[in-house]
């Protein structure tokens, strides 16, 4: 298996495609969205997490405000396939398809592109803190950029 990616590769990508976004470098790591939120200074609603599904064995990344939960229904529906066609990829298959290593990974930038479907209250931030690609490093972003740069598609993914 290749090299997983780090933040040095998002920082290629950020600069390469000229987004206005800041990697920050935290002192702690952060596995969970309350200690993301405490280490960088900010709502929890505004830590935003990137977790990658497959639908009937294909990849496809959801985007969500890390206080809520993916509902694998509205992924069913939104591909037109059962609830248990849908599966949560394992750490593995996310580091083989992203590049990033699970808990890290960014909205964007994966080793190839992802289908992207972005919760609608991700959009409701004026900024969000996403996966930085490693498990000290955040992703400073308005989430208007994320929609751009991951060609995501707004869709509910929780349940409501």
């Amino acid at each position: 298996m290749p090299e997983p990616l780090t933040p040095l590769d998002l920082q290629a990508f950020l600069d390469e495609h000229a987004i206005p976004a800041e990697i920050v470098h935290l002192d702690a790591l952060t596995p969970t969205v309350e200690t993301a939120a405490a280490a960088v200074g900010c709502q929890p609603e505004q830590i935003v997490k990137s977790i990658l599904f497959l639908v009937q064995g294909q990849p496809h990344l959801a985007v969500t405000c890390g206080t809520q939960r993916v509902d694998s229904r509205a992924l069913a529906a939104h591909s037109g396939v059962g609830r248990k066609q849908v599966k949560l990829a394992d750490a593995e298959t996310v580091l083989a398809l992203a590049g990033y290593p699970v808990g890290a990974m960014p909205p964007f930038g994966h080793r190839q592109p992802l289908p992207t479907l972005m919760d609608p209250s991700v959009l409701a931030q004026a900024e969000v803190y996403a996966g930085g690609g490693s498990d000290s490093t955040l992703l400073r972003i308005q989430p208007e950029l994320i929609r751009r740069h991951a060609a995501a598609e707004v869709l509910a993914l929780h349940a409501a």
